[in-house]
């Protein structure tokens, strides 16, 4: 037999939720296979067995918190169903066949009290009680089942845990029903019915962390809006030929993100981060590009923009917001970004204060493209499509000055698109 145990994840990722078992047991396991998924911090990853065998026990449930290094699941050689140890399977070989109960002694598996009080007042000969595994026991006294109505697959009469599942999730299922057909059951101070809902492993985390950057972090927001003119007019005409090129649709984000990392080279302490007492800048580009998904909010990265052309960085957008949607995103999609973009008007935001992906000190939040009329001159006003854009910095290391002028760089790139070509 061998133990499956979660491995070693990240140096930041210490313990998972195990969010749903693959496998059960009495299930058959390739070594390389999944047998479940934990949900961490950052990712979904699958817990993979090292051996090829039956699935002998799960050790937690789903829901259950697990550390790194913890047996979650126990694996046996064999083919089929699970294997009795060899001295037990010997001793019931030398026991007597399970004899069937009076009937005035059988009470239903749905009446788990009633079965108690009878056992109370009628103990059962020895010959008389079912053969069961420790683990079958345990089980049923947990779920309340009557060993004696079970039909076991054994053909030595033998009741295992595998034997115990289906009538145990038989049992649940009617109470699950009835808890969905009721609905929210919690009521407020006030009368009022409301539903409470558990906060899952990520959202926590992302809780944790937005608080706690505001809480670490001196975080300071300045704006200003864009003429995207330009831009839609450069997107209409050539997206097509890049689509044929590519095979992949030219976006507004890869604009903002060669616009970002212009604007980074030349205020280089956005591009950094406070370790201790020191300042880390980084010469390197590797942009986060917030993507929303049913979980919540990930930041994946796309590596080295400053050498990517605007075709690639919308190819890496494209594959890493399909990857985060399918929980496909590894750690290493998610660590190590110097910057972060996100997008609030695909939502239809006309403006927000975007909060800082720590330990980053930058983030440029987009905004919805709306027309309005801009003054042109003194004597002309257009209606043009414009966008908020905000950049929230840590003015610990990052001043206004800088701060404006980062911005003021972003906002000239994006209405003068062939700058990029130059400086992008």
């Amino acid at each position: 037999m061998a133990e499956i145990k979660v491995p070693p994840l990240a140096e930041s990722i210490t313990e998972g939720t195990i969010s749903k078992w693959l496998k059960k047991p009495g299930d058959f396991v390739q070594k390389g296979e999944a047998v479940a998924e934990l949900e961490t911090d950052k990712v979904n990853v699958d817990l993979i067995s090292e051996e090829t065998g039956v699935i002998r026990e799960l050790l937690f449930r789903e829901g259950d918190t697990v550390k790194v290094g913890d047996p979650i699941a126990v694996v046996a050689e064999g083919s089929g169903a699970p294997a009795e140890p060899a001295e037990k399977a010997a001793e019931a070989e030398k026991a007597p066949a399970p004899a069937k109960e009076p009937e005035k002694a059988q009470v239903p598996a749905a009446e788990p009290e009633k079965a108690q009080a009878v056992e109370k007042k009628e103990e059962v000969p020895p010959t008389q009680r079912p053969i069961a595994t420790p683990a079958a026991r345990k089980l049923a006294r947990e779920k309340g089942i009557d060993l004696t109505q079970i039909a076991p697959a054994d053909p030595l009469g033998r009741v295992r845990k595998h034997d115990l599942l289906g009538v145990s999730a038989r049992q649940e299922a009617p109470r699950e029903k009835a808890a969905e057909s009721a609905g929210p059951a919690q009521i407020s101070p006030q009368g009022k019915p409301v539903e409470i809902m558990k906060m899952s492993r990520r959202r926590q985390t992302i809780a944790k962390r937005l608080v706690e950057v505001q809480h670490t972090a001196a975080m300071l927001t300045t704006f200003n809006e864009v003429d995207m003119s330009r831009v839609i007019e450069i997107r209409k005409r050539r997206k097509e030929k890049i689509y044929e090129e590519y095979e992949v649709r030219l976006g507004f984000m890869s604009f903002f993100t060669k616009a970002v990392v212009a604007a980074l080279k030349k205020y280089p302490l956005l591009n950094a981060e406070i370790v201790g007492d020191e300042i880390i800048v980084k010469k390197f580009y590797d942009i986060g590009i917030a993507v929303s998904t049913d979980q919540g909010l990930v930041v994946p990265v796309v590596r080295d923009a400053d050498k990517k052309n605007f075709a690639e960085i919308e190819r890496d957008i494209a594959h890493l917001a399909a990857k985060a949607r399918e929980n496909k995103l590894s750690l290493e999609d998610l660590q190590g970004g110097t910057f972060t973009i996100t997008n609030g008007g695909v939502f239809g935001s006309l403006m927000s204060t975007p909060i800082l992906n720590g330990p980053q000190v930058g983030i440029l939040g987009m905004h919805k493209i709306q027309k309005r009329p801009v003054a042109i001159d003194d004597e002309r006003i257009e209606i043009r499509p414009m966008m908020y854009i905000a950049l929230s910095y840590d003015h610990r290391i990052v001043d206004g000055k800088e701060a404006v002028g980062f911005l003021v760089k972003v906002k000239e790139l994006i209405e003068d698109p062939e700058q990029l070509l130059l400086e992008g």
